[in-house]
Order: structure tokens, then C-alpha cells, then sequence
């Protein structure tokens, strides 16, 4: 989304750009870690943030409970948003939280985590969606062309 809307981006991914559905393209500017764990690259995403905003679909998976740990042993805010396991979220609802979770701790750099697409089908276009909402409001529901 960062992208797409020509905000910064950046962060951590594991050594040889591992994420689960092969290596991350170039065009993605992240820092490789020195190693392929990827409880390094969440501690160096958590502590290189201002704060972290979690969404979720179901239980949380462990990796999504260690982020919450890490945020708080590093002293991060965090806002966990829970998605509907059925049904459409409420988009301008969840974006409204996120966009004050942002303005209330003054967030220049947002780490953004959660569930796996492979885990929770649909969950990058509904956060993509959320996304677009929160940097660029305008963009659905005003009518503004």
C-alpha cells in the first residue's frame, strides 16, 4: 500500500528476503537481517517503529503473540484489530481506530503485522483496503472523484 500511495516504506525481512510465498521483490526497501529467523526481523520491526498495529482474523498464531510481547518489553504501543472470521469488516470503522491510534502516539513510522494470507484468505486485501483508508481517506465512501 505504502507504495502504491508513493509513501516511505522500509523495515526488516530475513536474510535472502524470505517471507512465506518465496523472496520478497526488490522493489519492497528492506533491510535483510544477518540471519533467516524471522524473530529477528519482528524484534527489529517492533523497536524500529514508533508502534505496531496488528490485524488478525481467529486465534493468534505465535508469531503474532510474540510481536505483541516484544511491543511491550520495548515499550511500543500497539493496537490489535480483530477482522471478522466471517462477513466484511466495517473498513471506515477500523480505519477511524487506526487513524487516531496514529494521530493520539504521533506515529512517523507505523510497523504493520498479523495474520498470513495462507492462514486468513483475504486478510492482505481487507488491511490493504484498511490501509488506503487511513493515509488517504478520501478515496472511498466521500464520493470525491
Amino acid at each position: 500500500v505504502a507504495i502504491s500511495l508513493g509513501l516511505p516504506h522500509g523495515g526488516w525481512c530475513p536474510k535472502g528476503r524470505l517471507a512465506e510465498d518465496g523472496p520478497l521483490p526488490i522493489r519492497y526497501q528492506l533491510r535483510q537481517t544477518p540471519t533467516k529467523n524471522y524473530l529477528d526481523r519482528t524484534e527489529r520491526n517492533v523497536v524500529g517503529s514508533g508502534a505496531t498495529v496488528i490485524f488478525c482474523r481467529g486465534k493468534l498464531s505465535s508469531g503474532t503473540r510474540r510481536t505483541l510481547k516484544l511491543a511491550a518489553e520495548h515499550q511500543r504501543p500497539v493496537l490489535e484489530v480483530i477482522l471478522p472470521v466471517k462477513g466484511e469488516p466495517d473498513f471506515e470503522a477500523i480505519a477511524t481506530r487506526v487513524r487516531d491510534f496514529v494521530r493520539e502516539h504521533q506515529i512517523r513510522k507505523l510497523n504493520v503485522a498479523g495474520s498470513r494470507e495462507s492462514t486468513a484468505p483475504g486478510i492482505h486485501d481487507e488491511v490493504s483496503r484498511i490501509l488506503r483508508l487511513v493515509f488517504v481517506p478520501h478515496t472511498e465512501g466521500s464520493g470525491d472523484t
